[in-house]
């Protein structure tokens, strides 16, 4: 395969189940390396995309390319460079942490040298040895990532890998994800956790009843969106009831947050004249620039899209 074609692409991808549609004529395309979000509520088609993309399930209609092939041809080759992470976990607990990972190691056809090295990678060096059913909830993922990283998969996809972790447990494996997508490794992600998303994907592809309604990184989405920038405002003094400067009441949608402290929405266009006037008001003791989050923007394209439905109706 060409370095320069993208190692996931779908073109006009329908998944029928009986009379429910799970995907609807959806298309995208992922390059080598970088992490990509994939985000919908529960039945968005989250969990069907990624079936589809391991060749689990065949597309109703449309067609989908993974590293070059069909994935549903089950190309053993094809298969060893793609790591996946279900939403739900289950092993054996009977056996070691070591010997569940050299299981996998062997249907990948890898050296069981590399187990410890893995097992080591995810921090489970010193529970190797222990029974899986001893570990932990979010032991257990770890584990679960680790025989996805197993002969280092070019595309590796990842169903809510990160509930039920513990926030320590959630950075550690978002420090994973940032070393492989540097290294060249694909990461597409499935999450409902969008706040922790948001500094870690390049990328985001918003799903809403197996349609895609929105896909690009946050500066694109923000400039698509056209939701307001919150300007956030202290004054000095800590007055009780300080009145807001001029040029920030004529601004327009303020809000007190407390007895100093006020807000004002703001369109991208509107807040560097803010800024220049609150660098120069004396009584401006902190200010702070929020741009809109990926739960504001998730919620804005599903508005949008609900809207299309209906008035399609």
């Amino acid at each position: 395969m060409k370095a320069d074609l993208p190692l996931i692409a779908l073109e006009n991808v329908g998944k029928r189940y009986g009379s429910v549609e799970a995907v609807r004529d959806v298309s995208f395309a992922l390059p080598q390396g970088g992490q990509v979000a994939l985000v919908g509520h529960n039945g968005a088609g989250k969990t069907t995309l990624m079936k589809l993309m391991l060749g689990l399930a065949r597309p109703t209609s449309g067609r989908i390319v993974v590293l070059g092939r069909d994935p549903a041809e089950g190309a053993a080759e094809t298969r060893r460079r793609i790591g996946w992470l279900p939403e739900s976990v289950t092993f054996n607990g009977a056996l070691t942490g070591r010997e569940l990972l050299r299981f996998f190691a062997g249907l990948k056809q890898e050296p069981n040298a590399a187990v410890d090295a893995m097992l080591d990678r995810v921090g489970l060096g010193a529970a190797a040895r222990r029974r899986v059913g001893t570990y932990s909830k979010g032991m257990r993922q770890r584990l679960g990532l680790a025989q996805a990283l197993i002969g280092q998969p070019r595309v590796l996809l990842l169903d809510e890998p990160t509930t039920g972790l513990d926030p320590e447990v959630r950075q550690d494996l978002y420090d994973i994800l940032a070393e492989l997508s540097g290294g060249g490794t694909t990461v597409l992600l499935a999450s409902h956790a969008l706040e922790e998303l948001e500094g870690r994907v390049e990328r985001v592809v918003i799903l809403d009843r197996g349609r895609l309604v929105a896909d690009g990184t946050m500066a694109e989405l923000r400039r698509l969106a056209r939701l307001p920038l919150r300007l956030r405002v202290t004054l000095a003094g800590g007055d009780a009831e300080a009145a807001p400067p001029e040029w920030l009441a004529q601004a327009g949608s303020l809000r007190r947050l407390g007895s100093c402290e006020f807000e004002v929405a703001c369109m991208a266009e509107e807040k560097m004249a803010l800024v220049r006037l609150a660098s120069a008001d004396v009584r401006i003791a902190d200010l702070e620039l929020h741009a809109p989050t990926l739960d504001e923007l998730y919620a804005h394209f599903l508005r949008g899209h609900g809207q299309h439905r209906e008035d399609a109706r």
